[in-house]
């Protein structure tokens, strides 16, 4: 008997995406802050408690906007996970820094803080954690470092809204955030991103260097009579119907949220334990954070059963994937390298899958993944 297929992803319609992008296009505004674009930020600001929330095209476009505020020069360092996007690298990279490769944890993809100190040099300017699967890194830690340093702090939230550190929204600890709304993401405007700028030095210069260069958000406030080239900048502004289909999601924020969590709790309740006493990995969740229910990952205890793991459900049409392949032994990226060994980088490079999770994901269906999981490890272990 024929089975559907289990996507990895599905982008999913809270309802209204259409009714608002219609009524952007009909306003006679669809370019860059319009009325939805100003609905977004308002939410993210008084229900999120971003001090300052800056609609980007993507978490890219939010990240290189903070290399841009931060000044990175040419040979200046800056301190990056390298289990990450390339985007997280990239930023900076554009900026002619230095990026200087941390290792993550044993327990989760995270940055190891500890290593930190040891890697800080008197060109270091700026440390950029990845809150990987929406779990914060030790904050405490990376925050009191990077004072003691007088670092700035580039948080990379793209898979974090909603997420938290000692009851604080990621986002807000840093100098400043970055969030994504890919379509792969748990709330989504096809593309589409974040800046939440922390430091209110930073606020003015955000809106200068978003919008060209030019003082043009503080001429339609009517805070100038006319607006002019004051710094280098881009346009990093998405257009309101990116906006519109996006405040369509954030009304359904809370629905879409609890509906992620069940799929999650269902996998861990059912996996964690026959997989933990085989030591296969779990994901892991520090007492200061949260679990905005983004990702579901398993670490295989080899390269090789990983493979098999998604070839056996791939035979049964359902698709996990892996995901970021090590930054320091990148094509681009190894002769720069200092040659230090980042082994646990490594590991999840080679060991870690992920499972379907998504909105839609049908409960008969995840069954059917736990099932195939639970299925290939009975043999698995026998062969």
């Amino acid at each position: 008997m024929s089975v559907s297929p289990i996507p990895f992803s599905k982008p999913y319609l809270s309802g209204r995406e259409f009714q608002y992008m219609e009524q952007a296009v009909r306003s006679g505004k669809i370019s860059g802050d319009g009325l939805f674009t100003r609905k977004c930020h308002a939410f993210f600001e008084q229900e999120l408690g971003f001090q300052k929330a800056l609609l980007t095209s993507s978490a890219t476009d939010a990240l290189e906007m903070a290399a841009l505020l931060l000044d990175i020069q040419p040979g200046d360092e800056v301190l990056v996970p390298s289990y990450t996007f390339v985007s997280t690298a990239n930023a900076f990279v554009l900026r002619g820094a230095r990026i200087v490769f941390v290792d993550s944890t044993p327990e989760n993809p995270n940055l190891d803080v500890t290593q930190l100190e040891t890697l800080i040099t008197p060109r270091t300017r700026a440390i950029v954690p990845v809150h990987y699967a929406g779990i914060a890194c030790d904050m405490d830690v990376l925050l009191a470092v990077a004072a003691r340093h007088n670092l700035a702090v580039v948080e990379d939230a793209a898979q974090a809204i909603d997420s938290f550190h000692r009851g604080r929204p990621l986002g807000t600890l840093g100098t400043l955030g970055a969030f994504s709304f890919h379509e792969a993401k748990n709330i989504i405007a096809g593309e589409g991103g974040l800046l939440t700028v922390n430091d209110p030095q930073l606020v003015r210069r955000a809106e200068i260097i978003r919008e060209k260069g030019t003082d043009r958000a503080a001429f339609f406030r009517g805070e100038v009579d006319k607006y002019t080239w004051l710094e280098p900048g881009s346009s990093f502004l998405p257009s309101d119907l990116t906006a519109a289909f996006l405040w369509a999601q954030l009304e359904s924020m809370t629905r879409i949220q609890q509906r992620r969590h069940v799929l999650w709790q269902r996998y861990d309740d059912v996996l964690r334990g026959p997989l933990a006493a085989r030591q296969v990995g779990l994901p892991v969740i520090p007492g200061y954070a949260t679990n905005n229910a983004h990702m579901y990952y398993l670490t295989c205890r080899s390269l090789a059963e990983r493979t098999a793991l998604i070839e056996h459900l791939a035979r049964q049409q359902v698709l996990l994937v892996f995901h970021y392949l090590s930054l320091h032994r990148s094509p681009y990226y190894a002769p720069y390298h200092d040659g230090r060994a980042l082994p646990w980088a490594d590991y999840y490079t080679d060991h870690l899958v992920r499972l379907p999770l998504y909105y839609e994901l049908a409960e008969a269906d995840q069954d059917r993944i736990i099932d195939a999981i639970l299925e290939f490890y009975a043999v698995w272990d026998k062969s």
